[in-house]
């Protein structure tokens, strides 16, 4: 416990820019460890980076084949076992289900890594939440996530962002944004309380800054309705509105937002535009479809009126924006409905934070090309629902 302390305290107390020095010594002095090194999972959830300064550095890590990112993968320790008697922690770190990457490092003797591998994952946990402050303060970790330059609407598209995964013991959630360096109008957001999750998936029109802009003004004026406590069908009116304001109907957005009680399952839903829902159930996929209302900014003072919808415990829910449901192959076909839920059926046993990256893989040998003329985006919600015995509220929303 003493040990745990100080590497929680060193943590605390360095400096921003500083907290993997500030780990590395304590891991070092108490636990004897060597080699500690922090990599953070690129935008596009294909590699791990190496957090360094300049001029130490080292080669990214893939996180497909490789022992850390099996321990990104799974969000579970990975112990290598070495030929001389040393052993080779691989620690996820994250926070609250959000994947930020793995710290590795290296121990004395198996035993060591044995006895201590539940103590060091949980330093693993602290170092990530300290990482999501220090980057109030410092660019680091966000630098070290980049393997390839960001557009600028790309940067202000993550900026957006809520995170790429989410746990809690109702549900868990995983999403992509692709081209991630280059995305420019589809977006997604989330916002959870002790009863209800509200999650957004847009689909925003045009191409580079000016996609960027307009998804950037409908978000945060649907953050804005939120966060004054009212209704999805009034925070969709009031988005609209402040969209319509300023385009004067020349340019929308579309969105499809839902509002969970967690305690029930039960949703209150605005369909407003072209994002597509499908749900997986008792092994069968099919598509969810609501009553299609305006898309936000496209008239003035539109009124919108939410439906209803209920998520069972086991289902998986997945939310896809036109640049995957519409995406067309060399010939000329798209990809549709069909090859979709194909996709979403093969990717059943992978966890939620997984599916998104995987469809999009498949997606990419449909289109035949690396590269995406469209924005593509898919959310995964798996729907577990609240374990008995929880308080929570239990009124139907």
């Amino acid at each position: 416990m003493k040990r745990f302390m100080a590497a929680e305290r060193a943590l605390r107390t360095a400096a921003p820019h500083e907290l993997l020095d500030a780990l590395r010594a304590v891991l070092v002095e108490q636990y004897g460890a060597e080699d500690v090194e922090l990599f953070m999972v690129d935008y596009g959830l294909t590699v791990l980076q190496p957090v360094s300064v300049l001029p130490h550095t080292l080669e990214p890590v893939s996180v497909h084949n490789t022992p850390a990112g099996r321990a990104f993968g799974s969000q579970k320790p990975h112990r290598e076992e070495g030929r001389d008697g040393r052993a080779r922690l691989h620690l996820p770190v994250s926070v609250r289900g959000d994947r930020l990457g793995v710290l590795c490092l290296t121990l004395p003797g198996s035993e060591a890594a044995r006895r201590w591998e539940s103590e060091l994952a949980e330093i693993a946990d602290v170092l990530g939440h300290e990482v999501i402050v220090a980057g109030r303060d410092t660019d680091l970790y966000v630098q070290a996530r980049r393997k390839d330059r960001l557009t600028l609407a790309a940067e202000m598209q993550w900026q957006l962002l809520p995170g790429c995964s989410s746990s809690r013991p109702e549900y868990d959630l995983g999403a992509q944004l692709e081209p991630a360096y280059a995305i420019f109008g589809d977006n997604f957001d989330w916002s959870v309380t002790a009863d209800h999750l509200m999650l957004y998936v847009t689909n925003g029109m045009g191409e580079g800054i000016e996609a960027s802009l307009l998804t950037n003004l409908a978000i945060n004026a649907l953050r804005n309705a939120r966060r004054a406590g009212i209704s999805i069908a009034d925070q969709a009116a009031l988005a609209d509105q402040a969209v319509y304001a300023h385009y004067q109907g020349r340019c929308y957005l579309s969105v499809l937002m839902f509002d969970f009680n967690l305690a029930t399952g039960q949703a209150k839903v605005v369909d407003a535009g072209s994002p597509q829902l499908l749900r997986l159930r008792s092994g069968v996929v099919e598509r969810v479809t609501f009553d299609a209302q305006l898309p936000l900014g496209m008239f003035e003072e539109t009124d919108y009126v939410a439906q209803d919808f209920h998520a069972e415990p086991g289902d998986r829910l997945v939310f896809v924006s036109d640049g995957v449901h519409a995406v067309a192959s060399p010939k000329g076909e798209a990809y549709g409905e069909g090859a979709l839920a194909r996709a979403i059926h093969s990717t059943r046993l992978l966890p939620a934070a997984e599916v998104p990256r995987a469809i999009l893989r498949e997606l990419t040998g449909h289109r035949g090309k690396a590269v995406p003329e469209d924005d593509a985006l898919i959310v995964c919600l798996d729907w577990r629902g609240r374990p008995s015995g929880q308080l929570g509220e239990t009124a139907p929303v």
